[in-house]
């Protein structure tokens, strides 16, 4: 008899111990999605362009090549990709956080996110959000950052720097 109570004590222990991790594990998965579960795009007001732009959950600025358009990719070489960072998610995440966003398959096949058909990356010199470094870099296409309207229409400086790929 006392054996047998020992083993109804054990398997409450159990059950408590599986409810604790059960609940702890819903806490966690609860507030991973408050936080942004994929929610890999936002909107912030950037003071150097007087806009609103899109940005990573970090915020930092995201970009698009005016070039590339509608599964068209120019930025494909280890040059273009070294400075721009394709905005990626995994397979099965459909992003939000802004309307107008889709997924789109890269070459590398990589699922890449887009705006409107546009492509979306950061540019590796903005490393604080506000930053804006990446703005009006011309290629086969104009490097802008994105608003909510579309991609920036000026570069706020004199001087743009051109790299061929």
């Amino acid at each position: 008899m006392e054996r047998v109570g020992k083993l109804r004590a054990s398997l409450l222990v159990a059950i408590a111990i599986a409810a604790g991790l059960t609940v702890t594990l819903l806490l966690v998965t609860r507030s991973s999605n408050a936080s942004g579960g994929s929610e890999v795009v936002k909107t912030a007001h950037n003071a150097t362009l007087g806009r609103t732009i899109l940005v990573t959950r970090n915020g930092l600025t995201l970009y698009s090549l005016s070039a590339e358009r509608h599964g068209r990719f120019i930025c494909t070489t280890a040059f273009c990709l070294s400075l721009w960072k394709p905005l990626v998610v995994a397979p099965g995440v459909k992003p939000t956080g802004v309307s107008g966003l889709t997924v789109v398959k890269r070459p590398d096949a990589k699922r890449q996110v887009a705006f409107r058909g546009a492509p979306l990356y950061r540019f590796v010199q903005d490393t604080k959000p506000g930053q804006v470094k990446g703005n009006g870099f011309k290629d086969v296409g104009v490097w802008r950052p994105v608003t909510t309207a579309g991609a920036v229409k000026s570069a706020p400086r004199s001087t743009v720097p051109s790299y061929g790929y």
